[in-house]
């Protein structure tokens, strides 16, 4: 299997060098969810890997992209969320890293509730801990998430005041801009998304833990610039997700566009068949208008 560059596909390397932080000795139960899909979605994830894409040209300003594929937190839709969008950032000429996050368990995860995003710090701190190797500016480092992991990614740039690795410091693992497409934020009312909540915060979560999880309350002055994409007829994850997060940040006067097409639905990754438009060509504008590439 080649990419668009013609050069051999990257290989998963396990996100940590060593034993998982508060990980739980447990078989590896990950599995294909339906070999017969035609986009492979895989569940039951124990053993986080980080993949990256590097551009055949590299634009000059050397950015990065972090990129969480979504699954409601019930596993991963690798290649519609995730390698295929890398190869769109490396035609940008950004380079690009899929992460395969663990899905919250009490199986094999001490607090499943941060287990994803302990994967999340891991991920950004380790990409810019290696800047260098990878010939990227330690300070052009973003986050891209679907849906779930728009709800990671959105986790990433508001709760990373305190790391949920002690090996991190705060300027580590701050993400430097965010993109969230189709994004679950809030965890408060009737516009949740209940699945990724259960899966996270289990099936009777405390009002303390549905309040710190959803994203719209823990915005900040500190918050990254954002780019969000919602189609208006999601009904599984409702487009008030996204314009809460961005009300929040115009409440901070933080840098956000927000764009909202008319149908769509959830989870179409790269192709929303409603429209001829390409939302990642939106988000390469917004890119180049914040100054992040060239």
């Amino acid at each position: 299997m080649t990419n668009l560059a013609g050069a051999a596909e990257p290989s998963a390397q396990p996100l940590y060098a060593g034993d998982i932080p508060g990980a739980i000795a447990a078989p590896d139960e990950e599995t294909l969810r339906d070999a017969a899909e035609p986009w492979p979605f895989y569940q039951n994830i124990s053993k986080p890997t980080l993949t990256a894409y590097k551009p055949a040209k590299q634009d000059p300003k050397r950015a990065a992209v972090i990129i969480f594929p979504g699954g409601g937190y019930r596993g991963v839709s690798i290649l519609k969320e995730g390698y295929d969008v890398a190869r769109a950032f490396n035609e940008m000429g950004v380079t690009a890293f899929v992460v395969k996050y663990r899905t919250p368990s009490d199986k094999h995860m001490k607090d499943k509730r941060v287990g994803p995003l302990q994967d999340a710090q891991q991920a950004i701190a380790s990409v810019r801990r290696d800047a260098a190797k990878w010939q990227i500016d330690p300070a052009r480092i973003g986050v891209m998430g679907f849906s779930a992991g728009g709800h990671l990614a959105a986790s990433a740039g508001t709760l990373f005041k305190s790391p949920v690795l002690s090996q991190w410091q705060a300027s580590e693992v701050r993400p430097d801009f965010l993109m969230l497409i189709y994004p679950v934020i809030t965890f408060t009312d009737a516009s949740m998304h209940k699945g990724s909540r259960q899966m996270l915060l289990g099936d009777a979560p405390s009002a303390e833990d549905s309040q710190k999880f959803s994203m719209e309350l823990a915005v900040s002055a500190q918050t990254p610039p954002t780019f969000l994409i919602h189609a208006a007829d999601d009904s599984g994850v409702p487009v008030a997700n996204s314009i809460r997060f961005f009300e929040a940040l115009q409440a901070k006067k933080i840098a956000a566009q927000l764009m909202i097409y008319p149908a769509g639905g959830h989870g179409y990754g790269l192709n929303n068949a409603t429209t001829g438009d390409r939302w990642i060509e939106r988000c390469r504008q917004w890119l180049q208008s914040q100054g992040w590439i060239s």
